[in-house]
C-alpha cells in the first residue's frame, strides 16, 4: 500500500468511527424521546433499559450508516483540500479517481458489511428490542396510592386513604373495598391510621391498621339481602397482605411477533412472498368453484338432429292429446319467480366476489411488504456507496472540513434520501409503482447526484465559489443593459 493510500485512509477511518456512534447516539435519543412516556414510573430496573439501549442502538445502524459514509467522506476530503494536501496531490500528476480509490474500496466494504448486517443481525435486533418494548408498554406504573383518590391497580381491591404522611408510609383514614368475589361493596374495612411497606424484594404490599373495623354483609343465594348475616369485626391491629405480582413486567413469547417482515432475513421473506402467491392462485381457484356451483341455470348447446327421419317427422298440432300430455309434464314456472331467483343469485355472487377480491388484495399487499422489505436490504448496503461517491466528491470540490458545511450538506442529502425513500415505499405498497422501480428510485437518483459531481471534482469545477457566480451574473446583467440600450424606439406620427 502506497503512503498516499495510507494518508487517505487514516483520514477517512476516524472521521468515520466518530460520526458513526454521533448519528447512532443521535436516533438513539430520539427512540428514548418517542417512547420516553412509557419508561417513567415502572420501575424497570438498568438490565432492561441497557437491554433496550442495545438492541434499538442495533436497530439503528443500518440508516446510520448511510449518513455517517457521507459525513466522514464529506469530512475527510474536506480536510484534505483545507489544508492543501489534495492540491499537493493533483500537482504531482495524480488523478483525483486514484485519490477516491482507497475510500471507495473501504466503503464497498461497509456497503458488504451492511448487507450483511441488515439480513442477519437487524431482524434479530427488531425482534429482541420490539418484543421487549411491547412488554415494557405493557407493564403497570409503580404503585402509587394518592390522598382522597381510590386506587384499582391492585387486582380485586380499592383502596382510599385521607392523608399520607411525608415519610410515604404512614396513613391516616384508610378505607379497603374487597370485590375480589365480584360481588359488591359488601367487604369493606376502615381504619384510623395505619402503615404501608412492602416485603420480599417488593413482591406484597403490606397494611398494617391500627383501630379499626371490618364489615361484611353476605347474601342468600337468591342473591337477597339476609339482615341476620351481617359481620362487623373491630380490632386494635391488623395486617392485610396483598400480591404485587402484576406490577412486574411479564415477558411475552417472542414467536408471537415474528409475523412482521422487520424480523425476517431474506431466505424468510421469499418464503412468505411465495406462500402468499400461492393462497392468492388457491383463493381464486376456489371462488371459481364455488361460482360455477351457484349456477343453477346453464345455456348449453345440444346438438341438432338432421337425420333423415327428424327431417320427415311431422310437427305436433297444439290441440292434439300428444302436447296436452307433454305440457301437464312439464313443471312451468312463472317469469316473475325466474327472475327473482336469477336476482338473488346474482347478488349473492357479487358480494362473494367483492369479499374474495378484498381478500386477494390484503394478501397482495402483505407480498409486497415482504417484497419491498427484502429489497431495502439490498438498497440500504447501496446507499453507503452512493454517499460515498457525493460525499468524496463534494468534499474534494468545496474544500472545507469539520462540521461546518458538510454537515449541513449531509443533512440535506439525507433527508432528500429519506423523502424519496418513503414516497417510493408508499407507491410501491400500494401496488401503484413496481416494487424494484419504488425501493431502486432514491438509489437511482443520489447516483446520478454522485456521477455529476465526481465528474466536476475530476475537472476541478468550481461549484461552490462564489465569484464564479458573480461573473455569470455580471454577464446575465450587461446583456440586459445592451437589450435595454438597443430597444428601438417609438416614432411618433
Amino acid at each position: 500500500m502506497k503512503k498516499i493510500d495510507i494518508l487517505v485512509i487514516r483520514s477517512f477511518i476516524g472521521p468515520f468511527i466518530l460520526t458513526t456512534c454521533v448519528v447512532v447516539f443521535i436516533f438513539l435519543m430520539r427512540f428514548l424521546m418517542l417512547y420516553f412516556n412509557d419508561f417513567v414510573g415502572k420501575d424497570l430496573g438498568y438490565d432492561v433499559f441497557g437491554k433496550l439501549f442495545v438492541y434499538f442502538s442495533l436497530i439503528t445502524v443500518p440508516i446510520a450508516l448511510p449518513l455517517s459514509t457521507l459525513l466522514a467522506s464529506l469530512m475527510c476530503f474536506g480536510n484534505l483540500g483545507e489544508y492543501s494536501e489534495l492540491t499537493a496531490i493533483k500537482s504531482a500528476g495524480v488523478p483525483i479517481s486514484r485519490v477516491l480509490f482507497p475510500a471507495m474500496i473501504f466503503a464497498l466494504g461497509v456497503s458488504v458489511f451492511s448487507f450483511w448486517f441488515n439480513n442477519t443481525v437487524n431482524p434479530w435486533a427488531n425482534l429482541k428490542g420490539y418484543s421487549l418494548l411491547y412488554d415494557v408498554k405493557t407493564t403497570k406504573v409503580t404503585l402509587n396510592i394518592k390522598e382522597g383518590i381510590f386506587y384499582k391497580e391492585i387486582p380485586g381491591y380499592s383502596i382510599k386513604v385521607v392523608k399520607k404522611f411525608s415519610d410515604g408510609k404512614t396513613l391516616k383514614g384508610v378505607t379497603i373495598y374487597n370485590h375480589s368475589q365480584n360481588n359488591g361493596n359488601i367487604n369493606v374495612t376502615l381504619a384510623d391510621s395505619g402503615k404501608m411497606y412492602t416485603m420480599y424484594d417488593n413482591t406484597y404490599l403490606v397494611f398494617e391498621l391500627f383501630n379499626g373495623c371490618n364489615y361484611i354483609d353476605y347474601r342468600s343465594n337468591d342473591a337477597s339481602y339476609n339482615e341476620t348475616q351481617f359481620v362487623k369485626n373491630g380490632f386494635k391491629q391488623n395486617k392485610m397482605v396483598f400480591s404485587l405480582e402484576s406490577f412486574g413486567m411479564k415477558r411475552t413469547d417472542e414467536s408471537q411477533f415474528k409475523y412482521h417482515e422487520f424480523m425476517k432475513n431474506i431466505n424468510q421473506l421469499n418464503e412468505q412472498a411465495d406462500s402468499i402467491k400461492k393462497d392468492i392462485k388457491k383463493t381464486l381457484r376456489s371462488q371459481t368453484t364455488l361460482a360455477t356451483n351457484l349456477y343453477n341455470f346453464q345455456f348449453k348447446e345440444y346438438p341438432v338432429d338432421t337425420s333423415k327421419a327428424a327431417r320427415e317427422r311431422k310437427p305436433i298440432k297444439s290441440g292434439s292429446w300428444i302436447a296436452e300430455k307433454m305440457k301437464k309434464s312439464v313443471t312451468v314456472t312463472s317469469d316473475e319467480e325466474a327472475f327473482e331467483t336469477a336476482l338473488n343469485q346474482a347478488k349473492n355472487l357479487k358480494d362473494q366476489f367483492n369479499t374474495t377480491v378484498d381478500i386477494i388484495k390484503s394478501k397482495k399487499r402483505d407480498a409486497i411488504k415482504a417484497e419491498v422489505e427484502k429489497w431495502h436490504k439490498f438498497t440500504m448496503a447501496f446507499a453507503c456507496f452512493v454517499m460515498f461517491l457525493i460525499g468524496s466528491s463534494l468534499g474534494s470540490i468545496i474544500k472545507k472540513g469539520g462540521f461546518g458545511m458538510p454537515v449541513l450538506l449531509s443533512i440535506t442529502f439525507f433527508i432528500l434520501m429519506y423523502v424519496l425513500m418513503q414516497l417510493g415505499d408508499k407507491y410501491a405498497k400500494e401496488d401503484i409503482w413496481p416494487v424494484l422501480l419504488g425501493v431502486w428510485m432514491p438509489d437511482f437518483i443520489l447516483l446520478l447526484f454522485g456521477v455529476y459531481f465526481l465528474y466536476k471534482a475530476t475537472n476541478d469545477a468550481r461549484l461552490f465559489e462564489s465569484d464564479i457566480y458573480a461573473v455569470y451574473f455580471d454577464k446575465l446583467k450587461s446583456l440586459w443593459n445592451e437589450r435595454k440600450f438597443f430597444k428601438p424606439k417609438k416614432v411618433l406620427t
